[in-house]
């Protein structure tokens, strides 16, 4: 809270790391916010593996209570992160759920993949020749989102009316709701892709699945770069009104993401709040860390001997 001190400085200067440049501090002092971030996430992963097997590197195996063996041999179970539902939304067992779910995945995973797509494609190949609508021509409509103001009210008809037939000719839901079909049959059988045997089509069905859940976070990435630079690949420095720009050469703004705050907690800007929230971020990192290797010190070098307490050893 105070001006005299910078965030994290708890007047303990440890050997070894106090001297060196500037630019050699500076350097320690993003490797600590580094690992301090990977350890908060390390023991966390600790605590619940703890919890559910009875150990901080129990085997999945002794987890024997968890519902999500109902489906931990389905489709999208890939590796690294195996069968994956952090929200929970397969607690419940049900497989009428699973099925309706599945169902939704793979739809809104196509229509990313064709979208992602739709953004990519006008910038490589061009656009059509000829007119869209009377006095608008294919070409004048620009790619992405600023589409959404130039493409007339009939055309928007004509979309959403090419969505409902196929719908309709799909069955209205019936790979999700109903008894007869799997999870994204929508009747059409792609050429070239409908043969082979049934470890080939499970592969290709995995495959799907795998591109569908990337398509789906590159068309929200998308999204969102083109409404914050007017591009859906543009530079970050087009978008002047960002409130981040207050904290984005601040220590820990590292590469891959950069400056990543996807809830929004700097957007107000304040200098007070960011660092209160980064001297915060810097104990807890510390305690993670001394925490993490406190789980697996013992493990590795073994415990104290003699007591801790009366009647019990370390």
């Amino acid at each position: 809270w105070g001006q005299s001190k910078a965030p994290g400085d708890m007047g303990w200067k440890p050997p070894f790391f106090t001297g060196g440049t500037a630019e050699q501090k500076s350097r320690r002092l993003a490797v600590e916010l580094a690992n301090g971030r990977l350890a908060m996430m390390a023991i966390i992963g600790m605590f619940f593996q703890d919890g559910l097997t009875g150990s901080a590197w129990g085997d999945w195996a002794n987890y024997t209570d968890s519902p999500l063996r109902a489906f931990e041999n389905e489709l999208g179970v890939q590796a690294p992160v195996g069968f994956w539902d952090p929200v929970g939304f397969t607690k419940d067992g049900s497989a009428e759920n699973f099925k309706r779910r599945r169902s939704v995945e793979l739809k809104h995973g196509r229509i990313a993949m064709l979208a992602t797509m739709g953004y990519i494609t006008p910038e490589v190949a061009g656009k059509f020749g000829g007119l869209c609508a009377a006095d608008l021509e294919f070409k004048a409509i620009p790619n992405g989102l600023a589409a959404l103001d130039v493409v007339p009210f009939l055309g928007w008809v004509q979309i959403f009316a090419y969505c409902g037939a196929i719908e309709y000719s799909a069955g209205l839901g019936e790979d999700a709701w109903g008894q007869s079909k799997a999870p994204g049959d929508m009747g059409w059988k792609p050429p070239f892709f409908t043969g082979g045997t049934a470890e080939q089509k499970s592969r290709r069905l995995a495959v799907e699945l795998a591109n569908g859940r990337l398509a789906m976070m590159a068309i929200i990435g998308m999204f969102f770069q083109d409404g914050l630079t007017g591009s859906a690949w543009g530079d970050w420095a087009n978008y002047t009104d960002s409130p981040l720009r207050a904290f984005e050469n601040e220590l820990g703004v590292q590469a891959p993401v950069g400056f990543w705050d996807p809830v929004g907690f700097t957007k107000d800007g304040s200098t007070e709040n960011f660092k209160r929230r980064r001297s915060v971020e810097l104990k807890h990192g510390r305690i993670a860390m001394l925490a993490t290797m406190g789980y697996i010190t013992p493990e590795v070098a073994g415990k104290f001997g003699g007591l801790c307490a009366a009647d019990l050893e370390f």
